[in-house]
């Protein structure tokens, strides 16, 4: 909504009738609005070509508005003077009260028109944006709902496999395309202390790093498998956990022995869990966190994705 020729001609009049001495005007209304002395100085002492007389008020408010347009990069200018003037009280110190009034009165309801209508154009952008914000989430959850659907089947895919080594590999593959995916900071397999060790990967939520360790045999993982992780662990800097994902699952005394460990540093994740994360039920990064969670509070190493989703 652009000003217009109305909120010019108000202008004009606040000029003209808010205060009867010129000086006083400038230094109350002209100023305040951010019109430079340099400006406004010469139009005050100009006379009219014709009668020889100074510039009245009246005269001199259309010439000046001209002159800030031209010369002023200010273009709230006009915008000011409106403000200025709906807020005006010093009635006292014009020639004519009432004409005062009327051009204060007048000042208000221009502005409140115009900040109704500001406020529904902010309400439409605003509307705008989340629409907009709502296209791009349901774009981003379609590619990662196309991208897990491809994840999955890949994942069946190696379910029947038989060729363990290429399993094991294509495993790796497949968690670290899921954390990118979920815009997980993430390692590729890595080795350190001059080859000595090997790491399956890594990834790093708020802060802390995590290792993992990948198995897919065919038999339930055993407690010296995890302990190879722990000793990782220790060996790492001082915010540094793991986690272990065994396709299979962990015999039954794994839990029992990881809650006997005073340092609780190993979460676990079985093959159903990262199913049902490529299968889309269960969000990656938040079913991690309540991983942690559970680790961190109740000392328990395992949170299963059924419990997570209840």
């Amino acid at each position: 909504m652009e000003l217009g020729v109305e909120w010019r001609r108000l202008a004009i009049e606040a000029i003209a009738t808010l205060v009867n001495v010129k000086r006083v005007m400038a230094e109350l209304l002209l100023e305040p609005a951010g019109i430079p002395s340099q400006l406004y100085g010469p139009l005050l002492s100009r006379h009219d070509s014709t009668t020889g007389k100074l510039l009245t008020k009246r005269q001199i408010g259309p010439l000046l508005l001209d002159v800030v347009e031209k010369q002023s990069e200010d273009t709230r200018v006009l915008r000011n003077i409106i403000e200025i003037t709906a807020r005006w009280n010093n009635f006292h110190l014009a020639h004519d009260e009432f004409a005062a009034r009327a051009t204060v009165q007048k000042a208000r309801e221009l502005l409140g028109t115009l900040e109704l209508f500001e406020a529904q154009e902010a309400q439409l952008q605003e509307q705008s944006l989340q629409e907009e914000r709502s296209r791009r989430e349901r774009e981003r959850s379609s590619a990662i709902q196309k991208e897990l659907d491809l994840l999955l089947m890949m994942f069946d895919d190696l379910a029947k496999s038989d060729d363990l080594q290429r399993r094991g590999y294509l495993l790796q593959d497949l968690l670290n395309r899921t954390f990118v995916l979920y815009q997980i900071p993430v390692e590729r397999s890595f080795t350190r202390n001059q080859g000595g060790e090997q790491i399956d990967g890594a990834f790093k939520i708020e802060g802390w790093y995590y290792l993992m360790e990948c198995r897919w045999r065919k038999r339930p993982a055993d407690i010296r498998e995890i302990d190879g992780l722990s000793g990782q662990v220790d060996r790492s800097g001082e915010q540094t956990m793991g986690m272990f994902l065994s396709i299979n699952g962990w015999s039954g005394n794994v839990p029992k022995l990881l809650r006997q460990n005073q340092k609780k540093s190993v979460l676990l994740m079985d093959g159903y869990d990262l199913r049902m994360v490529l299968c889309g039920r269960a969000e990656l990064r938040d079913f991690i966190s309540a991983k942690i969670g559970k680790l961190n509070l109740e000392g328990e190493p395992y949170l299963g994705v059924t419990e997570y989703l209840n």
